[in-house]
């Protein structure tokens, strides 16, 4: 039975998500975006961690915005000018966009990052239209400059409908953590015997389906967060100890074990952390916040 049209196209982009013909080319970009000597703390602030959320959608209404605001006045008669403008603000914008944006898909799972990199590509032509559109309006060529400013709004909702298939559809940028203040219940509950838990080491245990990241600290001393990272769900319970907090083994997030609070992304949000308390010689938790 032949797709209908919508079908056929959200099929044709799960496919790019599998497609592994460029992985090699893929992983060299990575290598490269990630070899820029920007320090943790600019990554930190790319990432969003300061906001809570990526930063990248947020940079990206500006000169998808201007863009937008262009062609409108473009389809109104005898409006010239305030166009030129707007593109030029949609250009240097799209800068501080773009390098948002890469420095979120250097972190992302090769699936992600497949359809990512078309995402980039369409939002890169779409660049490439809108300055040939300037430099065609400051030459006067304002029929040409019309024409190459609706091409790239074509590729600009191109690439808009392929960064919402990451956000949404394939989850990047989400907090993967979130699910456990909806499905843990309220109150206390039972973990395990204290004798159970291993010192200084971080282990998983479970809350009926729930998995959390435990670690013993000393006779008194328990932290409890929730074991899947809010950046991509990695097991933070294979992650490694330093400084009171626990690195997340996939991308390097790191959490305060006392509180959950991430201290460094890419992770934006902090971890879902339990209150625990030791009662004749069982560890309960309770799910804070």
């Amino acid at each position: 039975m032949k797709q209908p049209g919508s079908e056929a196209v959200l099929s044709a982009v799960d496919r790019l998500g599998r497609w592994e013909g460029a992985d090699r080319l893929i992983d060299a970009v990575r290598k490269a975006v990630e070899a820029v000597p920007l320090g943790p703390g600019v990554r930190d602030v790319l990432h969003g961690r300061q906001i809570g959320h990526p930063l990248h959608p947020v940079l990206v209404q500006v000169p998808v915005g201007t863009w937008l605001s262009a062609g409108v006045l473009d389809l109104l008669p005898g409006v010239r000018g305030a166009q030129s403008v707007l593109i030029g603000v949609g250009l240097v914008t799209a800068f501080p966009s773009a390098v948002a944006g890469w420095a979120d898909w250097a972190q992302l799972s090769p699936e992600q990052q497949r359809v990512g990199v078309v995402h980039a590509a369409s939002n890169g032509v779409a660049v490439m239209l809108f300055a040939g559109s300037l430099a065609a309006r400051l030459r006067g060529r304002h029929g040409l400059g019309k024409l190459l400013g609706f091409a790239g709004l074509t590729a600009t909702g191109a690439g808009g409908a392929l960064g919402g298939h990451l956000a949404y559809r394939q989850a990047a940028g989400a907090n993967h953590a979130d699910y456990v203040r909806q499905v843990v219940p309220p109150g206390w509950h039972r973990l395990a015997d204290l004798t159970e838990l291993p010192i200084g080491e971080p282990i998983r245990r479970h809350l009926d389906d729930v998995p959390v990241l435990v670690v013993r600290e000393d006779e008194r001393t328990v932290h409890v967060l929730a074991d899947r990272c809010g950046h991509l769900a990695g097991p933070l319970s294979e992650g490694e100890l330093t400084d009171g907090c626990v690195r997340c083994p996939w991308h390097g997030s790191e959490f305060r074990l006392s509180d959950g609070w991430n201290v460094r992304g890419p992770a934006t949000a902090p971890q879902p952390c339990f209150a625990v308390r030791i009662v004749s010689g069982r560890v309960e938790v309770r799910l804070e916040g």
